[in-house]
């Protein structure tokens, strides 16, 4: 079951028919409060399910007398994941639905704006208030027609907000005047300017020592977040320009792994030593940067070579070049190894010492490490849960088109962040960038949900759509247009001390609903021009010059002190431990089970009776009773007994009930078993250890603890009771001297004392010590 199967169940169970009610009854019992966070994602399903759950709260006496509230969180500009079918609109709803009830029940209704930001400093609050203050930026985002205003709590620390002139395309040279028109010149693309922008301005703050004063130190590369709304091009973009500066970055939070080319390569070569005779897959491999052969060696060794497979081709030409020789060798290496070790230690030698890794990034680039180490970490996570074996793998692998996300928030590193606004909603960063602002939701689907029937409308070909359907359209294209401002405003609340919006032009105009338009509009209310220039930073070339828009404060608190970032360790010499071998590991130690007897144990009372499962009944009813009656007052404990055994799940004839009832009560009233019942006891121990090189395992029928006592009572059921202890069996007197050397661990200084309870008598026989001193196994 995923996570919407068990919300649907949940919600049947809270609405069956004959069941609904008593699942309810029994909730109402154990249910005091309700907590609901980030309700602005709660979706409709989801709502009724907390509706159920409350809905005996305010409706006079429940099943509990005690104050009961529901206590919600939630804030409708954050609502941005309708993917997931949330609503603001069923928040508004629900938020009166118990409003009405509270009222109506006369309890209290608190309801408290969140209106006062922990995380920002006055620019950026100022800022979201001027964006968000006209209309066309806060339809959606203010659902109940209230004007959007903070208050910062972090009132005269420093702050930046900068929003940047778009990047527009340029030639990677400029054309000399003596130079012909007709020489091709690359075009940089503007999203790869924009990157290189960003990634300079990080590196020059982080070589500068650029300060933070809003928190007294020095800028590291893990305050840096950077937030696009879609994992498109301009991420590999980003990557790559941080990591040619040698900026620290985390990756990309989310990446669908066999799409990663340095991956295709490395599974294309699974492939191949799986089946030589496979041509195209041995072209694709000696292509790769892995053997980097050029295309006219390529195709001289595919040409006219008739029914000869490229393998053999390749083997015949290898002694005619170095590059062709290393390759035969280096593949049939693995060829001889592929069969004999796991994936994960194949690829790890082709990595490591066959140099796949260094040729990878030297063709690929840095950004392909991170691909490469998911690969790695993978073919470790399936040899823990399959049996290890290269084809198996590769099917595992490419039939579930893996995708890797990372948890930026659970592990902390000093690395710049690139994340999606989506997944960046929780977290904070001091600098933000919002770099990809310019383009607008997509308004095509392929079907259409109408919002009130939940119905599917297909659009028929051409201009013959029928008015309900455009109807329809109209309304879900404004829903997109809404929910898209306000994943604006969650990426402009990311940013603690400074934000910085930019963007990059395509072939169309910025459409006036874009991200972009909407703050150069409410940023022209309250910030000053400035005029911004990266061709010093990034050169004249890819860089650009325009105005800029800028809103600032100086520091006039206290600086917000934070404790001591934990660096990573200098990587020093290996410990002693990792150049020795490990000493053997021991042998696990043998399982003890006291209650299963290892030798033979006596006869049962009569060969007349049953034995077999009837026989292990009884015994069973006779521990449960003797486990829950003591619990009953002394005037109920028959009617409770007669309850138990009529029950049609045991099958007991009324004579057996008779017999099992007399016998369990006879030990519960008889005077020398008062003890083993009082407050001091306790049925039913479990009790694991290690005793003498052994792993204990069992359980202890009755235990008395006392001041300077204990008393160990195993109970006894269809066996003929000994005159003696003299008489009783080897394999009873062995199970109470474990359970007495376990104890004596737990209690020492404690007389610890053993008993047999023998119920048919029933007769309490102490066990003396010298009885129990035998050997354990």
């Amino acid at each position: 079951l995923d996570f919407d199967d068990l919300v649907a169940t949940a919600l049947d169970l809270l609405r069956r028919p004959g069941v609904a009610p008593w699942v309810l009854f029994k909730l109402d019992g154990g249910l005091d409060h309700i907590l609901i966070d980030e309700a602005q994602d709660t979706n409709p399903e989801q709502w009724r399910i907390v509706a159920a759950l409350a809905e005996e709260f305010f409706a006079g006496e429940g099943a509990r007398s005690s104050l009961r509230t529901v206590f919600v969180v939630g804030d409708m500009k954050q609502s941005i994941f309708s993917f997931q079918r949330a609503d603001p609109q069923a928040f508004l709803d629900m938020r009166q639905h118990f409003q009405d009830r509270v009222n109506a029940a006369r309890r209290e209704w608190l309801e408290l704006p969140l209106d006062i930001s922990f995380r920002s400093t006055e620019p950026v609050l100022q800022a979201v208030d001027a964006i968000f203050r006209r209309p066309e930026a806060r339809d959606g985002v203010a659902f109940d027609g209230r004007e959007i205003h903070h208050f910062a709590q972090r009132a005269g620390h420093a702050g930046i907000v900068e929003l940047w002139p778009l990047a527009a395309s340029a030639l990677d040279e400029d054309p000399g005047a003596d130079e012909l028109p007709v020489a091709y010149k690359r075009v940089v693309a503007p999203h790869a300017r924009l990157a290189r922008a960003i990634a300079g301005t990080i590196a020059q703050w982080l070589a500068n020592g650029e300060r933070l004063e809003a928190r007294d130190r020095t800028l590291r590369p893990g305050d840096i977040m950077v937030l696009v709304r879609r994992r498109n091009e301009f991420v590999g973009e980003m990557l790559r320009a941080l990591k040619q500066r040698g900026i620290p970055v985390a990756g990309a939070d989310r990446l669908i792994l066999i799409e990663q080319l340095a991956v295709q390569d490395l599974v294309a070569l699974g492939r191949f030593l799986l089946l030589p005779e496979d041509d195209l897959t041995l072209a694709a491999v000696l292509k790769s940067p892995l053997f980097d052969i050029d295309e006219e060696t390529l195709f001289d060794l595919c040409y006219a070579r008739g029914e000869q497979t490229l393998w053999n081709r390749l083997r015949i030409r290898a002694a005619s070049s170095l590059k062709l020789r290393q390759a035969v060798d280096r593949l049939s290496m693995w060829l001889s190894r592929a069969d004999f070790v796991p994936p994960y230690e194949l690829y790890a030698e082709i990595l490591g010492a066959g140099g796949g890794r260094r040729a990878l990034l030297h063709r690929l680039g840095p950004e392909a490490e991170d691909p490469l180490e998911e690969f790695l970490g993978l073919a470790l996570a399936y040899e823990r849960e399959h049996v290890p074996s290269l084809q198996g793998f590769l099917r595992w692998l490419t039939a579930a088109e893996t995708e890797v996300k990372r948890d930026f928030a659970a592990h902390l590193r000093d690395e710049v962040r690139i994340m999606t606004v989506h997944g960046a909603k929780g977290l904070e960063a001091p600098v933000v960038f919002l770099p990809d602002t310019i383009a607008a939701p997509d308004h095509r689907v392929a079907m259409l949900w109408s919002k009130p029937d939940e119905l599917p409308l297909w659009k028929p070909p051409g201009d013959h759509a029928a008015s309900f359907y455009m109807a329809e359209k109209s309304a879900w294209r404004d829903r997109q247009l809404q929910e898209y401002r306000r994943l604006l405003y969650v990426g402009l609340t990311r940013a603690q001390d400074r934000l910085y919006i930019c963007g990059w032009q395509t072939l169309r105009k910025p459409p006036d609903v874009c991200w972009y338009t909407l703050c150069r509009a409410g940023l022209r209310d309250c910030a000053r021009p400035f005029t911004f220039d990266t061709r010093a930073l990034i050169g004249a070339v890819e860089g650009w010059s325009g105005e800029g828009l800028r809103l600032d404060c100086p520091q006039t608190a206290p600086p917000q002190r934070e404790p001591a970032f934990a660096a990573e360790s200098a990587v020093g010499p290996p410990p002693n431990w990792a150049t020795r071998p490990p000493p053997p590991e021991p042998d696990p130690p043998r399982l003890l089970f006291p209650s299963r007897p290892t030798g033979e144990e006596p006869p049962i009372l009569s060969p007349l009776k049953t034995v077999g499962p009837d026989r292990f009944k009884r015994g069973l009813l006779v521990h449960r009773l003797l486990q829950s009656l003591p619990e009953f007052p002394k005037a109920e404990r028959e009617a409770a007994v007669r309850r138990f055994l009529a029950l049609p799940t045991h099958g007991l004839p009324v004579e057996e009930q008779d017999n099992i009832r007399h016998e369990t009560l006879a030990v519960l009233d008889h005077p020398d078993c008062a003890a083993l019942f009082g407050p001091h006891s306790q049925a039913e121990v479990p009790l694991v250890g290690l005793i003498g090189g052994h792993a204990l395992s069992g359980q202890i029928d009755r235990l008395v603890i006392e001041e300077h006592q204990v008393l160990i009572v195993d109970y006894k059921t269809m066996r003929p009771v000994p005159t003696h202890e003299d008489e009783v069996a080897a394999v009873y007197l062995r199970q109470l001297a474990i359970y007495r050397q376990a104890l004596a661990r737990i209690y020492p200084g404690r007389d610890i004392r053993c008993a047999l309870l023998w119920t048919q008598a029933p007769l309490l026989m102490p066990i003396s010590p010298g009885k129990l001193t035998g050997p354990l196994s």
